[in-house]
C-alpha cells in the first residue's frame, strides 16, 4: 500500500524544526519592526543635525556680512556711534530667532490639531 501524499508533509515534521521556524520568524520580525525603524530614525536625525549646523553657520556668516555692509555703507557710524551697526545686527538676529521659534510652535500646534 502506498503512503498518502499528505502524510509526506508530516513525515519530517518535528517540534525542533517548528521551534526553529518560530525563532527565525521572531528574529526576522524583531529586525524588521525595531532595528530598521531605528536606523531610519538615526539617518533622519543625522541629516537634520547636519542641516541645522549648515543653516546656523550660514546665518552667522550672513549676519556678519550685514554688519560689515552697514559699517562700509555708513561711515558716519564710526567713532562714538560704532555700536549702532552691532545693535542693528543683534536686533536682526533676535528677529530671525523669534521667527524660527514662532514657526516651530506653529507647526507643533498645527500637528496637534490634525491629530484630534
Amino acid at each position: 500500500m502506498r503512503t498518502p501524499s499528505w502524510r509526506k508533509l508530516f513525515k519530517g515534521a518535528s517540534i525542533q524544526r517548528d521551534l526553529e521556524e518560530v525563532r527565525d520568524l521572531f528574529i526576522r520580525y524583531f529586525k524588521e519592526q525595531t532595528i530598521q525603524p531605528l536606523k531610519d530614525l538615526g539617518r533622519f536625525v543625522a541629516f537634520g543635525a547636519l542641516g541645522s549646523i549648515f543653516v546656523g553657520f550660514g546665518l552667522v556668516v550672513g549676519l556678519l556680512g550685514v554688519l560689515r555692509m552697514f559699517q562700509w555703507l555708513f561711515p558716519v557710524l564710526d567713532g562714538t556711534l560704532s555700536w549702532i551697526p552691532y545693535l542693528i545686527v543683534v536686533i536682526l538676529a533676535l528677529a530671525v530667532g523669534a521667527l524660527v521659534v514662532q514657526r516651530i510652535f506653529a507647526g507643533t500646534s498645527r500637528r496637534m490639531k490634525d491629530d484630534r
